[in-house]
């Protein structure tokens, strides 16, 4: 037999070719009997980890097919999202495959804010940045440099430490959840937490004041919520605009916005005058009772009647339903509470109307959380600050327990204390996320170093001098996920996909810098996986189990005083604090008191915003696959007032606020669903980085028309519901 060559394999195969066209073969019928080959079958992979669409990490499962990611779904083992994923967290996909996203690491090259740039090696761009970093060091101190976070970013707060700077500050503080756990805390001693510590699939009475729940789209809390309607739980929902959540409630109270507080007054007015109150509990655990209730006497629905625009009996009633059903009545705190400069006191009255209800540390309202502790990987000690804080001099906001972003971007314009010299800003876009952006870019160019690490070219890494590309939370290692919830587990995020270019996780970000600091043995670990593999077995855990099933369970801890968990406050009572002793030494009313808000000028409507559930903040506007069902955002108008403006549904106006301020082009949505007195718009749209090719331009920007803010006096957060807008017809 000839030897069968490629040479000669190349010739026959040409012959027949030829032939072939001159003259098809017939199949006989003994090839026809021969079967096609099997076509190879697809190689399909589950991994677990856990997702990053929002603060709340539910555990995922990525299913990929031949090495590509196909879809995410929710973790059967993972007691926050039971198996199921909100429509974020299945869009995860987009994240990874955004044709938008930072490829390689970038330096300036033009003016700052031009978005004019080269691209560098990562040696080349982390060298660059611990030289910058080190001669502010030398010139200033090493607390001249600050970070802004927001996320997964306990590498990057891991190198600042050890580099010394105290300036630390996360946009979630003073624009979101900070009045809101200052005014828990100033009561009971301890925060509502992250994730809530709500029992709604228990509760049967559920309150709600401007809480969006199904539009803030958090996977536990919409399935609970869900399941207690679904058993006949009572929904009473005050708020200018009838929400989702709204829509299904019993009682429906289109409160005029600003006036929460004294709605809050009238109901615990009623609860004592009609001795409807945990009377109990209440004598149990309280402190300062009967100062509390002299000074809500006054507070009679017919009162609040009269500032909110609810008629009085509505009022009463709706009190009265509550106490029906204590102590499994919950009044949500909600989350971002940062309205009207009064917010650490309206959220102290969310907590003093639970205390009155019984609530806290009971079923149907607020559980007591537990935490699998975790041991600490073995660090050296962070040097000792040679300077203080800069964001709150003199404890100017007494009660302000975390940094305020805010107070960290007035001391880098005043330079006071002293001068801050650089910014290292992570997973956080500072000109959609703060407010008064042009504030923001004020103090940029007072830098001398402005560092972004993300994964798309958001406005704030338009300003900067480094960007640092990210990889997505698909395709890296991360902190262990150990949250205080009513079961205690552990959840291992893992890369499922490669990093599709350049780009690194944040981990291995921090430490290289860190070794380019001269910061190596802050590092001592060679991998993140010997890092997490420490503190899982030290905790006496298989780290191998982990990292195959993304969940492992602790022993939980009993949820309620009743069954056995401890009914302890944190207060200088020791009790639940009806009179805050506290709050009147340092100035500030004992009890909660209501100021009128400022009404706008004339004719001028109040902006009040708040969340999708397709969309995180503003940086998921990249997305295709969250893009194609909500492309932008659209401004609620009264349908009355939109006829008055000669506006129709989906009609294109500007909003021109009380500054001059004027918005981009944004669909009007004409409807009966809110209030005449005011507009509403969905944050996170309006994008102006023309990196975000897919979302620059649509919509209107909630930060840009938020031009101004009242201070939350006791913790220094930002209420920005306090902006006015009028409407142009756009064209």
């Amino acid at each position: 037999m000839p030897k069968f060559t490629r040479r000669r394999f190349l010739k026959i195969s040409a012959s027949t070719v030829v032939a072939a066209g001159a003259n098809p073969p017939q199949p006989t019928p003994a090839l026809a009997a021969i079967p096609a080959p099997r076509r190879a079958e697809p190689v399909v992979r589950t991994i677990p980890t856990y997702c990053n669409m929002c603060f709340w990490k539910c555990g995922a499962i990525a299913t990929l097919k031949d090495g590509h990611l196909q879809k995410l779904r929710g973790n059967p083992l993972d007691p926050l999202s039971r198996g199921r994923l909100c429509g974020r967290g299945v869009g995860g996909v987009g994240a990874h495959l955004d044709t938008d996203r930072l490829r390689m690491p970038l330096i300036r090259v033009g003016e700052r804010g031009a978005e004019s740039w080269k691209e560098v090696s990562w040696d080349e761009a982390l060298a660059y940045t611990a030289r910058r970093m080190n001669a502010i060091k030398a010139e200033s101190g090493p607390e001249s440099i600050a970070l802004f976070n927001h996320g997964s970013s306990s590498f990057i707060k891991h190198t600042l430490a050890a580099f010394g700077t105290p300036n630390v500050a996360a946009t979630s503080y003073a624009q979101c959840r900070g009045p809101r756990d200052t005014g828990f805390r100033l009561t009971f001693g301890d925060e509502v937490g992250s994730p809530e510590r709500t029992d709604l699939e228990n509760a049967k009475c559920i309150v709600l004041l401007g809480a969006h729940l199904g539009e803030n789209m958090h996977t536990t809390q919409v399935r609970e919520f869900t399941a207690a309607r679904r058993r006949g739980a009572r929904l009473i929902v005050a708020d200018p605009r009838l929400s989702v959540a709204a829509s299904k409630a019993d009682d429906y109270l289109p409160i005029k916005p600003g006036t929460d507080l004294a709605l809050l007054l009238s109901w615990m007015q009623v609860l004592v005058a009609e001795t409807l109150y945990d009377a109990a509990y209440v004598k149990a655990h309280g402190h300062g009772f009967d100062k509390f209730s002299a000074a809500i006497a006054t507070c009679t629905p017919e009162w609040a009647a009269r500032e909110t625009g609810l008629p009085a009996e509505q009022i009463r009633a709706t009190a009265r339903e509550m106490a029906k059903h204590r102590p499994a009545t919950l009044v949500h705190p909600g989350r971002r509470s940062n309205w009207y400069g009064d917010d650490t006191q309206r959220s102290r009255a969310v907590a003093l109307l639970n205390a009155l209800l019984g609530s806290w540390g009971r079923k149907g309202g607020f559980y007591v959380p537990s935490i699998m502790a975790m041991p600490d990987y073995p660090y050296p000690d962070y040097p000792a600050s040679a300077k203080p804080k800069v964001d709150n001099p003199g404890k100017r906001y007494p009660f302000a327990y975390e940094a305020l972003t805010t107070g960290v971007r007035d001391a880098t314009i005043s330079r006071k204390p002293y001068p801050i010299k650089g910014w290292f800003v992570y997973a956080t876009n500072l000109l959609q996320a703060m407010p008064s952006p042009q504030e923001t870019i004020r103090a940029i160019k007072t830098l001398d170093l402005l560092v972004v690490v993300d994964t798309v070219p958001s406005e704030i890494a338009g300003w900067a001098d480094v960007v640092l590309p990210e990889a997505t939370y698909l395709e890296r290692f991360d902190e262990l996920h150990t949250p205080t919830f009513k079961h205690q587990f552990v959840g291992l995020r893992q890369p499922v996909v490669e990093a599709p270019h350049g780009q690194q996780p944040n981990w291995w970000i921090a430490r290289t810098l860190a070794e380019k600091l001269g910061l190596g043995a802050y590092y001592p670990w060679k991998d993140i996986e010997e890092y997490l593999r420490y503190r899982v077995t030290e905790a006496g855990l298989d780290y191998g189990k982990l990292k195959a099933t993304g969940i492992l369970a602790g022993d939980d801890e009993p949820l309620y005083f009743e069954a056995g968990a401890s009914a302890e406050f944190d207060t200088p009572s020791g009790k639940i604090e009806f009179y805050s002793d506290q709050l009147a030494a340092a100035g500030f009313d004992p009890v909660p008191r209501f100021t009128p808000p400022s009404d706008g000028a004339p004719g001028a409507l109040r902006l009040l915003f708040g969340r999708s559930p397709m969309h995180t903040f503003s940086s998921t506007q990249t997305n295709a696959l969250l893009m194609d069902q909500v492309e932008e955002n659209a401004v609620w108008v009264n349908t009355d007032v939109a006829k008055r403006h000669g506006l129709s549904n989906g009609d294109r106006v500007r909003l021109r606020n009380q500054d001059g301020v004027l918005s981009n082009p944004v669909k009007v949505k004409a409807t009966l669903r809110i209030r005449p007195d005011c507009v509403y718009l969905v944050h996170g749209f309006g994008h102006t980085a023309k990196g975000l090719r897919k979302a620059v331009g649509k919509g209107a920007s909630v930060a840009q028309l938020a031009s101004r803010t009242a201070v939350d006096p006791i913790m220094g957060g930002t209420g920005m519901n306090v902006n006015f807008v009028t409407l142009e017809k756009d064209g």
